[in-house]
Parts: structure tokens; C-alpha cells; sequence
């Protein structure tokens, strides 16, 4: 069985999902930060804060890409595979992290390319070797009032 590219309006939703969810993950993460940075040079407050939260939000996402799927991806039915088909690897995973913030900057530029192309792929996920396909629902055995699975 082939798997298919998600739509970009399912990916969009996916996109707006993983946003509120990183949101709260980088506002709980900065609380034991920002007390620690306010110690040190004012100059350095900001830069260092944006430093930590970028790690933050690579660290959650290599973390959920390397099983396949974030949150939100499990939401919208959405997984993240190396071209090949398998898990990504890690190294795929931070590449993946990096080329989509570049994709991003100017305009989303990268991430509208995906709107010209054939398979629908993001740019950032074909410099990582990764790509986006259906997530394969596997149905729960079933059973019985009686506890048995039928036959």
C-alpha cells in the first residue's frame, strides 16, 4: 500500500495545532530561565532567551520526529518518514528543524514551493530527506461482551 501526501489544508491545521502546543511548551520552559538570565548583563538577556527557546523547540521536535509524529500530527492523522520509508534519523530530524526555520524566513517562501510540486513535499523536507504521508490508521482488535476476540 502507497502512502500518500497529506493535504495542505490538513497540514495547514496541523501547522496552527503544533503552534498553540509549542507555544505552551516554550512559555513553561522559559519560567526557570528567565529568572537565571535576569542575573546576568542586560545586553545579553534577549539573545540568550531566544537561544534556549530555539533549542527548547528543536529538542521537542527532533524528539516527537524521531517516533514519527508530534501531537499534532497524531491529531491530523499526519507522520513524518525518511524518504526511505523508515523512522528519520536523528541527524535527518535536526536538518529537518533547521531547513524549515530557513524556509520559513523569507515569506514561507519554502513552505509555498510546496504548492508547485508534484508530490507536494516542503522544500525543507526534501533537503532533509524526509517527507509527510498519511498516517496508517491500525484498527484495535475488537472484542465480545465476553472478553474473547471473535473468530
Amino acid at each position: 500500500m502507497l502512502s500518500t501526501t497529506p493535504g495542505l489544508a490538513r497540514r495547514l491545521a496541523c501547522a496552527v495545532y503544533e503552534s498553540l502546543l509549542l507555544g505552551a511548551v516554550l512559555f513553561v520552559s522559559a519560567f526557570p530561565v528567565v529568572p537565571l538570565l535576569q542575573a546576568t548583563v542586560p545586553g545579553w538577556t534577549t539573545p540568550l532567551l531566544r537561544l534556549w527557546l530555539v533549542l527548547v523547540a528543536g529538542l521537542y521536535f527532533t524528539w516527537f520526529w524521531r517516533r514519527g509524529q508530534t501531537l499534532a500530527m497524531k491529531t491530523w492523522g499526519i507522520r513524518l518518514e525518511s524518504a526511505g520509508g523508515g523512522p528519520p534519523t536523528l541527524a535527518q530530524a535536526w536538518m529537518r528543524f533547521a531547513y524549515a526555520g530557513l524556509c520559513l524566513a523569507p515569506l514561507g517562501l519554502g513552505w509555498w514551493l510546496a504548492l508547485l510540486r508534484r508530490d507536494r513535499q516542503f522544500l525543507h523536507d526534501r533537503l532533509a530527506g524526509t517527507r509527510l504521508v498519511l498516517a496508517r490508521i491500525s484498527a484495535a482488535p475488537s472484542t465480545t461482551g465476553s472478553g474473547r476476540r471473535p473468530d
